[in-house]
């Protein structure tokens, strides 16, 4: 079996399971945030349940529309926050406490090796970066879950990506997804578990894995996941609140298809409006002028990001015609940005900082398109009218090609500014 199988199978109590086959399977950590929440409450209250099956175990994070933009928004997060004081959930995180989600949860150690998550957010998927299974559901789904602490699944098949060779300077995780997107299209790997592996994969740190299986969804995904290694153990071992369990895939392990990447070839690229697959090399886009860069999201939103983008804007100033928000994913992440002088950096730059939100990526607030207006952004999808407008642009980059391009005011390379 793959690990996806073996995953599925154990918290479905069963020896082994198939591709195709429906399950219904013990899950042991359920996640909304104050879109999603809102819904799913509603519905876990229809149920008739009197209690949530394991207040440990559900994880309510307001992030998208928090620190809570206008009225509606406010209404929503009380609703969440009234469940959880309701309720007793530990894993309620307040603006203040909180984080985007997807950054949050592996870093407080919620998210473990071997785990299945399910979340009421696409973008769940990100967790397979630990080696656990995680995908995003529907907010009944949820309601269900947090009733009986099970849910439903069709086994996905699974799609093997192999990654060789050394890395050019500036590429990174987000470069190889947009890249894999690229060639497969956005629904390439439809209801599939994509399992990257590889010399490559091995080389990289866990924020550029959670970058990869984070955009595992842009392809059509089920779920993303990389078979826990040593990198793993080092940056579990130190956060995990519970046990955890490494599987692995066998060697004869079946694939519905297997894709192998050289890496060297692989340059900074950017993924054109109005789709992730629309990728061309960054160098190719360099009289496209803009004016937004966003830096942040589930996506490109950690610390390393952070580093990365000041590295190559420090000493330099922001173009006039540009204006550049900066956004850490957790508390955490944002005070360390602060300790190092990161966030001096992007300031004497006369970029933006926001506290923590997912804010701009899905056109929420902290940084809206307006008709026309063209932004490079580190975040997940471009589709029309994604951070505003339906006739403004969104190209999404790396976090060293977003920063290069508030720089110039236009689609640039780091090595324009840092020669």
């Amino acid at each position: 079996m793959t690990i996806t199988e073996k995953i599925l199978a154990a918290h479905a109590g069963k020896k082994e399971v198939a591709p195709g086959e429906l399950i219904n399977a013990k899950v042991d950590l359920i996640l909304a945030n104050d879109i999603t929440a809102p819904i799913a409450i509603r519905e876990f209250e229809k149920t008739g349940a009197k209690r949530v099956f394991d207040p440990e175990r559900i994880a309510l994070v307001p992030d998208h529309f928090t620190p809570q933009k206008d009225i509606k928004a406010a209404e929503q997060c009380k609703l969440v926050k009234d469940f959880a004081r309701r309720e007793s959930l530990s894993l309620y995180f307040e603006v203040g406490r909180m984080g985007i989600e997807h950054a949050l949860l592996p870093e407080q150690g919620l998210v473990l090796p071997g785990d299945l998550v399910i979340g009421a957010d696409s973008h769940t998927c990100t967790y397979g970066a630990l080696g656990a299974f995680a995908t995003g559901v529907g907010s009944t789904d949820v309601a269900a879950a947090m009733a009986t602490g099970e849910c439903w699944f069709k086994v996905p098949e699974s799609m093997k990506f192999i990654y060789y060779g050394k890395l050019r300077k500036w590429v990174g995780g987000k470069d190889l997804i947009l890249y894999t997107i690229g060639d497969i299209g956005v629904d390439g790997a439809l209801y599939r578990a994509m399992e990257f592996e590889g010399e490559t994969i091995r080389e990289l740190p866990m924020y550029a894995r959670l970058t990869i299986c984070n955009m595992a969804i842009e392809a059509g995904g089920k779920s993303g996941i990389i078979v826990p290694d040593k990198v793993t153990e080092e940056y579990v071992k130190q956060r995990a609140k519970r046990p955890y369990k490494l599987y692995t895939s066998d060697p004869d392990a079946e694939y519905v298809e297997i894709k192998e990447y050289d890496c060297s070839k692989i340059e900074p690229l950017v993924a054109c409006p109005y789709s992730p697959a629309n990728v061309r090399p960054a160098r190719e886009l360099t009289d496209i002028t803009i004016d937004q860069v966003v830096i942040g999201s589930c996506t490109n939103g950690r610390l390393e990001d952070l580093r990365e983008a000041a590295q190559v804007i420090k000493g330099k100033k922001v173009n006039p015609n540009v204006r550049m928000i900066v956004i850490p994913a957790t508390q955490q992440i944002y005070r360390q940005a602060m300790k190092e002088g990161i966030l001096e950096i992007f300031i004497d730059a006369e970029a933006v900082v926001s506290t923590p939100t997912c804010g701009p990526c899905l056109g929420g607030h902290m940084g809206i398109l307006a008709k026309g207006e063209r932004a490079v952004s580190t975040t997940n999808r471009n589709f029309v009218g994604r951070m505003g407008h339906p006739e403004s642009e969104v190209y999404l980059s790396s976090p060293a090609v977003a920063a290069a391009s508030a720089i110039k005011g236009r689609i640039a390379l780091p090595e324009e500014v840092n020669a």
